[in-house]
């Protein structure tokens, strides 16, 4: 009878497994599915065309250590990001909207496999997947994973460190740390010295606040000094450790090659000079992006959107049961996963350079909370935290009806000069999303529970994001203009390209669609845009609506066209095509 029992406890435990397996399988199709579809049907959009450009420049010259755009030096970010784009680039043949944008979309679905991995280890199978569809259903986490910049690999980049410290604190000194620093370092080749120091503050302050802050502060200021620092040691062994300093040299020497071989290549020091620049004065004195104080508090509502409206009520959930939260292989693990959270928050807040998408490496942890909170039993949250997660589903449900109806009224029903703009686009697919999201609503009001939420939600988050992102957006590439501008002005000038040149102006997506052969002339004064006319007999400058009166007698050849929803004065910001005589 008890080799029976066990049996069929062994069968359902596999079984368990097994649909666990699926269901992870499933998150990461489901990802791939909305981080690559139409992956390159929208033109460049704000810093992607720096991307694009560098590494256009680099395939040109040859130059893969030394970054520039129009042929000027942009060392703002370090080498690998444009890196992973020439390699794509290798397998594609060419420089495309899609090619820049597959290593953040890779990056982003990578993300989604490690936080299942940190899920697990934390939770369960069917947590870690529940998070996993969270975070790759977040709003911005799928705008970055199609957009080409570092952000995501910074992102899934400090995500891998705190796992790979997760999997390994039973064995603080373990050869695992040999793995870290590499890791941290590859992170902060990406980006910037964020890769290290993110989870190293993550790490140390769970570290320190394993046993809550009441012992913490009594461990620091108490007792003979030798005892404080024994115990601050013990708690920080994954630092303090005869492997550390080798790890530590191996990820520092990672780190420190690609700039090494610029500077020897190129006889400059610019790139280490942007490090510390980019890093440690914009941390500490920042030169611009002074967001205000409280800038993060509103901004992650936005980032994770819709799932962000359960996080108030997952933090109150965790706050509660943190004290009398079990460990499991030594591991606290709300306390982990709150640590993950706080930490990032608090490391962002306290830099003087703030920026809304800068919080982006939170989103994992948001998900794994967000995760934890559906998945316990209703009945057993406690009681303001029940209510909150009530309310704010019933807030989302009540936005994604009005929503719809309100995103589907014909434009004459619309106030003001909201009446000019288009129709919605791609109105069949959004209706047959919308109602699958109404089905779900429906679903979840007869029985309110955390079940019956997790499932309307994801419904509305992953039909939202895939309406937006692969039907929407490309939809609207029909009332975008920089890419049709610069198409005509290469039609304009023909084999004339070399009087061209830009005044006033720097638009790193412009001169990659531009696609010229060499670095575009730049001017920012009269009297320089009209010697190079001197020069070359006649001239075809490129500038702005706001800038074209300064140079007299100019004739306008191309511009770049108004919408009818446009105010008169944005014609000030649009690109034109002015040929300059002598």
């Amino acid at each position: 009878m008890h080799t029976a029992l066990q049996s069929e406890k062994n069968l359902e435990r596999v079984n368990s497994e097994h649909g666990s397996n699926v269901s992870a399988v499933a998150v990461l199709v489901a990802a791939a599915l909305i981080f690559f579809l139409r992956l390159g049907a929208r033109a460049l959009w704000s810093s992607e065309g720096r991307w694009a450009e560098i590494v256009r420049e680099m395939r040109l010259t040859g130059r893969y250590f030394w970054p520039t755009i129009n042929g000027h030096l942009y060392f703002d970010k370090p080498l690998l990001s444009y890196w992973f784009i020439v390699v794509t680039s290798w397998f594609t043949g060419t420089i495309s909207e899609t090619t820049a944008r597959i290593p953040s979309a890779l990056a982003g679905l990578l993300g989604v496999a490690l936080t299942i991995v940190l899920g697990r280890r934390l939770y369960d199978r069917a947590t870690a997947a529940l998070a996993a569809f969270v975070l790759a259903t977040g709003y911005s986490y799928v705008f970055f994973s199609r957009h080409a910049s570092a952000d995501v690999e910074t992102v899934t980049g400090a995500l891998a460190a705190i796992a790979l410290f997760a999997a390994n604190c039973r064995r603080p000194d373990g050869w695992w740390l040999f793995g870290l620093w590499p890791v941290m370092a590859i992170t902060s080749l990406t980006k910037g010295l964020i890769g290290f120091a993110l989870p190293l503050a993550v790490i140390g302050l769970y570290s320190l606040l394993e046993d809550g802050w009441r012992s913490l502060v009594l461990r620091l200021t108490h007792g003979p000094l030798h005892e404080r620092w024994r115990w601050l040691h013990q708690r920080l062994r994954w630092f303090f450790n005869l492997k550390t300093p080798l790890a530590a040299a191996l990820g520092l020497f990672i780190y420190w090659v690609p700039f090494a071989i610029s500077q020897a290549r190129n006889h400059s020091e610019a790139g280490l000079y942007m490090v510390f620049r980019e890093n440690i004065v914009r941390y500490f004195a920042p030169f611009d992006h002074r967001g205000p104080v409280y800038l993060y508090v509103p901004v992650i509502f936005a980032l994770m959107a819709p799932w962000s409206v359960l996080l108030p009520a997952a933090l109150m959930q965790r706050h509660h049961v943190l004290a009398d939260e079990e460990r499991r292989d030594g591991l606290r693990t709300d306390l982990l996963a709150l640590t993950y959270f706080w930490g990032t928050f608090a490391f962002f807040t306290l830099s003087r350079s703030r920026r809304s998408y800068y919080l982006l490496p939170i989103l994992p942890a948001a998900a794994l909370l967000v995760a934890r909170l559906l998945r316990e039993p209703t009945a057993s949250l406690w009681a303001p935290a029940r209510r909150v997660m009530k309310l704010a589903y019933g807030l989302l449900a009540v936005t994604a009806l009005a929503g719809g109806v309100i995103y589907l009224m014909p434009p004459a029903f619309r106030p003001g000069r909201l009446r000019l703009l288009p129709p919605a686009p791609r109105q069949a697919a959004f209706v047959i999303l919308w109602l699958i999201v109404l089905t779900g609503i429906g679903f979840a009001v007869r029985k309110l529970n955390g079940a019956r939420i997790a499932l309307s939600t994801g419904l509305l988050a992953y039909s939202g994001m895939l309406y937006l992102f692969v039907f929407a957006m490309p939809a609207a590439e029909r009332y975008r203009t920089e890419r049709p501008f610069a198409q005509a002005v290469r039609a304009h000038l023909g084999d004339e390209s070399s009087h061209l040149a830009l005044y006033r102006l720097w638009g790193p997506g412009l001169v990659y669609y531009l696609a010229m052969p060499r670095p575009i002339a730049q001017f920012t004064t009269p009297a320089e845009a009209e010697a190079f006319a001197r020069a070359k007999g006649t001239a075809w400058v490129i500038t702005r609506g706001r800038d074209a009166g300064s140079l007299p007698g100019a004739r306008v050849v191309v511009q770049e066209p108004l919408m009818r929803w446009d105010p008169p004065s944005e014609s000030r910001n649009r690109y034109l095509l002015l040929e300059l005589g002598p």
